[in-house]
């Protein structure tokens, strides 16, 4: 692709006046009435939702009227919309809010993340916080950073190697078939610690920033992992699926996994087996 600076900079500018008009102010303030359920009651979508990537496709569309536009919402409403993302020669993936279930429930705990891919391969991620307003780039041609209004960018790298029993990694073991989910469990006390934030923005960037080791995904929607798989290869991380595939966007099946270091995933992928077949 690559962006240059200032396309760079318009589409940070897009993100953080998205977060800034059409979720911070409803963060604490949405009625019951603004709050709905998708496939369950756990799986919720708000106004913010959709009046954030509704702003944020319009901006995209303004800035990249060639590009193949993919909010999670609205793939949600039409599932073909995602099929287009091996072809397009330039997409961009929106997850308005990623953590809506934390954000309707009044937990600071949510993030906006956008993904731009050639055919599915992600070349341009970012991963913005709106509450505290910073966010995480990555490109195909540059490293991770982390970057903060008026302070300089700060490079990130992955943790270093350590031993199975002293790695930290989530694990969405509600997600995981139902059938697999005990043997996935019982290897949990294996790690020295293994949650699930329940907000892929968050648990991608503890990763980047070398606080935690791996994180296992086994519902790999586009808009949930492309930008986290490219953040997490650039600080120095390796992400494949557990079948040994490589990643790609326009795939929305299979578990995934990404670790700190391609041995550390070859470890880690022995433990989690099951969730392979």
């Amino acid at each position: 692709m690559p962006f240059t600076a200032a396309r760079e900079a318009q589409i940070v500018n897009l993100i953080r006046r998205a977060a800034r008009a059409e979720i911070l102010p409803r963060f604490r303030a949405l009625h019951e009435s603004e709050i709905a359920a998708k496939t369950g009651p756990d799986d919720l979508v708000t106004e913010a939702d959709t009046a954030a990537e509704a702003m944020i496709a319009r901006g995209l569309a303004a800035l990249f009227p060639e590009a193949l536009i993919v909010g999670e919402e609205a793939a949600e409403a039409d599932p073909a919309l995602a099929d287009r993302i091996a072809e397009a020669e330039l997409s961009f993936i929106v997850d308005p809010v990623d953590g809506t279930w934390n954000f309707a429930r009044g937990l600071p705990l949510f993030g906006v993340i956008l993904a731009a891919c050639r055919r599915g391969e992600p070349v341009w991620a970012m991963i913005h916080d709106p509450v505290c307003d910073d966010w995480i780039t990555a490109a195909e041609d540059r490293p991770t950073r982390l970057e903060r209004p008026g302070r300089p960018h700060r490079r990130l790298r992955m943790a270093p190697a350590r031993e199975i029993a002293e790695m930290s990694g989530f694990v969405p073991l509600t997600l995981v078939p139902e059938d697999r989910r005990p043997a996935v469990a019982a290897l949990l006390p294996e790690f020295r610690r293994a949650t699930s934030l329940r907000c892929s923005a968050h648990e991608y960037r503890l990763l980047a920033r070398g606080h935690a080791d791996f994180c296992v995904g086994v519902d790999p929607k586009p808009w949930d992992h492309a930008a986290g798989v490219l953040i997490c290869r650039q600080a120095g991380g390796y992400t494949a699926f557990l079948d040994g595939a490589p990643y790609t966007a326009a795939r929305r099946e299979g578990a995934l996994l990404t670790a700190a270091s391609a041995d550390g995933w070859a470890r880690l992928a022995e433990r989690f087996a099951a969730l392979a077949a």
